[in-house]
């Protein structure tokens, strides 16, 4: 499955003042990274997933993702990843656009992005004033090279 997705950075004032959803807590880790591939586990609210990401190309990528029980989940990450990031994730309608905000914890306190998925590397859609720099393509922001700050 063909995942394309913009990220960017959030200006931390101007997200104090959205009016905010109840987030939901992700809990993750990477089982393998390569240059090709990453196999992520998550734990997201009490469901678990393992998440397989092939080489991004400008903002695409192909994406698995399966539901795992939340057990088998927690066991992988506890025995198969170093580390683990921590991140609250919050869910935002836009001009008809389900944007992902993701306020980290820990090491990357301070570090808020949004992403958005799209159908098409053609579609348009609106940047949110609580939106700064894009930084879909700058490989520090993946998650996979966050996780080494941690």
């Amino acid at each position: 499955m063909q995942e394309i997705e913009y990220k960017f950075l959030v200006d931390e004032e101007r997200w104090k003042k959205v009016l905010k959803p109840t987030p939901e807590l992700i809990v993750q880790g990477f089982i393998s990274k390569s240059e090709n591939a990453v196999v992520r586990v998550r734990i997201k609210g009490n469901k678990g997933f393992l998440t397989v990401k092939g080489k991004t190309t400008g903002i695409t990528r192909e994406e698995f993702e399966y539901e795992i029980p939340v057990e088998e989940a927690e066991h992988l990450l506890n025995g198969f990843t170093e580390k683990q990031i921590r991140k609250y994730r919050y869910r935002i309608m836009v001009e008809g656009f389900e944007w992902e905000v993701d306020e980290f914890e820990g090491k990357l306190q301070g570090l808020i992005l949004a992403e958005l998925e799209v159908p098409s590397t053609e579609t348009k859609f609106e940047l949110p004033d609580w939106v700064t720099e894009d930084v879909s393509t700058d490989p520090n922001y993946y998650n996979a090279v966050l996780i080494d700050q941690c």
